[in-house]
């Protein structure tokens, strides 16, 4: 692909001195990979990073080396685990840096808020060394995309938590489809049908005394502390988070693309919904839609639902073929008349799980081995990206204003159709509410900006805060 620079995206020079700035810019010579242990630091503990702690002390080739986690009051237990497991305690360092100088860890396992998934993972690659990231692994489209030459230039493994790619059974079915088994593919839909309740108000405070803030904030800008933006629910704020789409969606949004067979981006995408039945302090939809179409006709649709609502076909939380012969529900696939068909395919991902492959990869150096690879992650990325990019340019529009908001898209209008039943079930009244209606976005997959819109182009990279910018990889 072209290269795209944050220049040609905003002009912004400052931006390029202040990377050049950074107090931690270790670049070491490629060393020879672990042939016995494979020596860990996991950067973030709290919920998912305590999933990767247990996933690695399952295993006698893996030695976690070192945790951090910039708020010191949920590391106890976890040391506390690992000492118990290992006979000693690892090395803790609050500051993510200090681990990545530490020329004896050989990985890290990124388990932190999104919007630092990028920069740790260039800051470890710099260092020399192998990197899990928890998915998403990026917060926007530009920074996704040097993680990408990063892994590249310095020729390391990158693995994106995108377990899915390690079941067996999601691997049949991709190449069951990829085959033609269910014939052409009309739309790949992706669901994320997961109830969320209101976080409420809370007032702005001061950090609790085990927190660094400023590493906490990391590229994102400046602003007071809330509990609110806090621990989880900053998934709900733009600043850190991505919104459902790009929390437990993009799992459902890789598969989506995965199943319809797309290593190219999608060249239209189109988004609408809206926070609905609380009003609170999250930002970013509970309700959404977005339609993503290629440049063969092929469709991705994806839905968020986050008020009660029962399955579509069989999933609420996973993804539904429509296709030529008949449909698929989950990793099943039924034909017309709705009745089961075998799924039949030959071989599978790299065995023994999504973590396991990681570390056979850095065994053996190899990361074609990756069941999860970084540009595997970075296109399923981009979908939930450009989406939000139309949702947060789109302006708010009556549910009576038209019947047809995505125009001559019959399967996008019938989701539309779905949704607002979906509201009138949880009692939204909808003669009275607004939905946010985004702008049809065409996108350059080549150059991954869009065509004639600069304030989409904005969106397409953040203002970083130095010194925690995410440096342009040449």
């Amino acid at each position: 692909m072209s290269r795209i620079t944050r220049r040609d995206l905003l002009g912004r020079a400052a931006g390029a001195a202040a990377a050049s700035a950074l107090p931690f810019r270790p670049v070491f010579a490629a060393e020879a990979p672990p042939s016995d242990t494979v020596r860990i630091a996991v950067c973030g503990v709290k919920g998912r990073g305590g999933n990767h702690v247990q996933e690695w002390l399952g295993m006698k080739d893996v030695e976690i080396a070192g945790i951090c986690d910039v708020d010191t009051a949920v590391t106890g237990n976890v040391m506390k685990a690992i000492e118990k497991k290992q006979g000693k305690p690892p090395r803790f360092e609050q500051d993510w840096r200090r681990l990545m100088e530490d020329r004896s860890i050989d990985a890290v396992s990124i388990a932190t808020c999104n919007h630092t998934h990028t920069l740790l993972s260039i800051w470890a690659l710099q260092a020399g060394k192998h990197v899990y990231v928890e998915k998403p692994l990026s917060h926007n489209v530009w920074e996704g995309r040097q993680l990408v030459k990063a892994a590249r230039k310095y020729r390391k493994c990158v693995q994106q938590g995108s377990q899915s790619r390690s079941s067996a059974g999601c691997y049949k079915l991709a190449r069951f489809l990829a085959a033609g088994g269910m014939g052409k593919i009309a739309v790949s839909r992706g669901l994320c049908y997961k109830r969320r309740t209101s976080i409420g108000t809370k007032p702005d405070g001061v950090p609790p005394p085990t927190v660094n803030y400023d590493l906490w904030l990391g590229p994102a800008p400046t602003r007071p502390f809330n509990p609110n933006r806090f621990h989880y629910n900053w998934h709900w704020n733009w600043d850190y988070g991505n919104g459902d789409i790009g929390n437990q969606g993009i799992h459902e949004m890789d598969k989506a693309r995965w199943y319809l067979g797309k290593a190219v981006h999608p060249r239209k995408v189109v988004s609408l919904g809206g926070r609905f039945g609380y009003e609170d302090d999250g930002q970013t939809p509970n309700t959404q839609i977005a339609c993503l179409d290629y440049e063969d006709g092929s469709q991705i649709i994806f839905e968020v639902r986050g008020l009660n609502t029962d399955a579509y076909k069989g999933e609420k939380i996973g993804n539904v073929c429509h296709c030529e012969k008949g449909h698929t529900s989950g990793t099943s696939a039924f034909d017309l008349e709705g009745k089961k068909i075998p799924v039949e395919a030959e071989g599978g991902p790299h065995p023994g799980g999504h973590f396991r492959n990681f570390i056979n990869a850095v065994k053996a150096d190899d990361p074609s081995m990756l069941n999860a690879d970084v540009l595997e992650g970075h296109l399923s990325c981009v979908l939930f990206h450009i989406a939000n990019i139309s949702y947060r340019l789109g302006e708010e529009v009556p549910f009576d204003a038209t019947k047809t908001p995505f125009g001559k898209n019959d399967a996008g209008n019938e989701t539309f159709e779905r949704m607002c039943t979906h509201l009138r079930e949880n009692e939204i009244d909808l003669s009275k509410a607004k939905y946010r209606m985004g702008p049809v976005l065409t996108f350059n997959p080549d150059t991954e900006t869009f065509v004639g819109n600069a304030a989409a182009d904005k969106l397409l990279t953040r203002d970083y805060r130095p010194p925690f910018v995410v440096p342009e990889i040449g």
